[in-house]
């Protein structure tokens, strides 16, 4: 019997590819949690000296200093050389990281290797958002972009699998692994067709979104044409932050990856041991964050079924609120825990990390990604992308950053209640500022911002 193919199969397939890519970011952005407890045992080390909590915060945040120019660079590139290309270099990039870190004997390597990956996971980032939002079907573009957090989440558990039962190079090994197939994927899947419409090529553009089973967009899509053809890379800048529609979408993007790192999510993620080490829990730290693991793809996949039915404004609300209550909830935990002596319920940090996570992982952790794939013009749609996401590996380095020093000279507590406040903003913003995109098409969505 043969077997057809439809459109929506064919950009669920596709999507499928770059899921790896995505998965990359989780394993890459996890990897300093099972990682860290190695570095500090001698007998598992592959260094000859123990690290300081400085250098470990360091080797930390690096990846996120890695992260910033990647978005930046390939925002002006995919334009010129297609999506596909930067694709595969991103993959390139992390594999080429992940030889190094295997191979790491000194704290410089580490670094290199660190910086090297976050500017692979950067790329990789920024044109996994800017490709599915241009392949994908508008009824289905919400569910495709938001399972981006799905295989997040699935790249974080597999660190957190291989992490405590492999050794360092080996664990590091399934990084690189996991490049190459990436890597491999996206070599059989087609040029984005708003990529062709870039270049002037109408046929290649109607043969692709043919395939991906978008003949009634073709029309829309090629009515953005003749400005597209017109556009230069200066010209593009120039209009990404003169252009009403385009200033509107830069601010509700960059907002929200501002709060969503200032959630506290990466710091809680890269310092997740050393938080159930703080409080005695009786579930060890690799347990406890193959757990968190286990409830963030509970989250992430709840997420895909409520995007496009309740739509985005709903899911954040909700998430940024249980944000913000679990973070209050564990602030007040460390308060008592530090100046009464508090030290019952040790089970209850893990319960609020559980609710934090899933919170997390099925909004704030998500939807901002949706919106970053849909509210920019086409031909700045890659440079929208790269800024907001470079916004957002900053903000990841900073808070990660600010995390130690927070609970070295004032209290875990004061940084768990400064993410609550960051969680009650974005539950403010969300409301009064960010418009709903549901089941609009990429015009509907830009006629939509000339309106409000």
């Amino acid at each position: 019997m043969h077997f057809k193919i439809t459109g929506i199969k064919r950009q669920v397939l596709i999507s499928a590819c770059l899921y790896i890519g995505q998965m990359l970011i989780g394993f890459s952005v996890s990897w300093a949690g099972p990682i860290f407890p190695k570095l500090r045992d001698p007998d598992q080390s592959p260094l000859p000296y123990l690290l300081t909590e400085i250098e470990m915060s360091l080797i930390a945040s690096f990846m996120y200093i890695g992260g910033i120019p990647g978005p930046f660079i390939m925002g002006s590139l995919s334009n010129i050389y297609g999506r596909k290309p930067c694709l595969i270099v991103g993959g390139v990039l992390v594999g080429l990281a992940y030889v190094i870190l295997v191979g790491s004997n000194n704290l410089a390597m580490l670094y290199c290797g660190r910086l090297l990956v976050g500017l692979g996971v950067g790329i990789i980032a920024v044109m996994n958002l800017v490709y599915i939002g241009e392949i994908a079907s508008s009824n289905i573009r919400g569910i495709l972009l938001s399972a981006l957090g799905i295989f997040t989440t699935c790249g974080s558990l597999l660190i957190y699998a291989v992490g405590p039962i492999l050794s360092y190079s080996y664990a590091s090994s399934v990084g690189l692994a996991t490049s190459l197939v990436f890597i491999l994927c996206v070599m059989f899947i087609p040029e984005s067709p708003i990529f062709h419409i870039l270049e002037d090529n109408e046929v290649k553009a109607r043969d692709n979104l043919k395939v991906l089973g978008r003949e009634d967009d073709i029309d829309n899509i090629l009515q953005s044409k003749i400005d597209c053809i017109n556009s230069t890379n200066k010209k593009d800048w120039i209009e990404l932050f003169t252009l009403r529609t385009n200033k509107k979408s830069l601010l509700i993007v960059v907002v929200m990856n501002i709060l969503q790192h200032g959630s506290g999510v990466l710091a809680v993620i890269s310092f997740s041991g050393s938080i159930f080490e703080m409080v005695g829990s009786s579930v060890g730290s690799d347990v406890s964050m193959l757990i968190i693991g286990l409830f963030q793809l509970i989250g992430s996949g709840t997420a895909p079924f409520f995007v496009e039915k309740n739509g985005r404004k709903t899911l954040l609300v909700v998430s940024s609120t249980m944000c913000c209550l679990s973070m209050l909830l564990l602030g007040v935990y460390f308060y008592l825990d530090d100046y009464s002596g508090f030290n019952k319920a040790n089970w209850l940090p893990l319960v609020l990390l559980i609710i934090f996570f899933i919170g997390y992982d099925a909004g704030i952790g998500i939807v901002p990604n949706v919106l970053i794939g849909e509210m920019f013009t086409m031909n700045v749609r890659s440079k929208g992308s790269a800024v907001a996401l470079t916004v957002s590996w900053l903000s990841g380095f900073l808070v990660t950053v600010a995390y130690g020093a927070i609970v070295e000279h004032v209290g875990s507590y004061a940084a768990f209640w400064f993410f609550s406040c960051t969680g009650l903003i974005s539950c403010l913003f969300t409301i009064f500022c960010i418009p709903e995109t549901k089941g609009k098409s990429l015009l509907e969505v830009q006629d939509m911002l000339k309106k409000n």
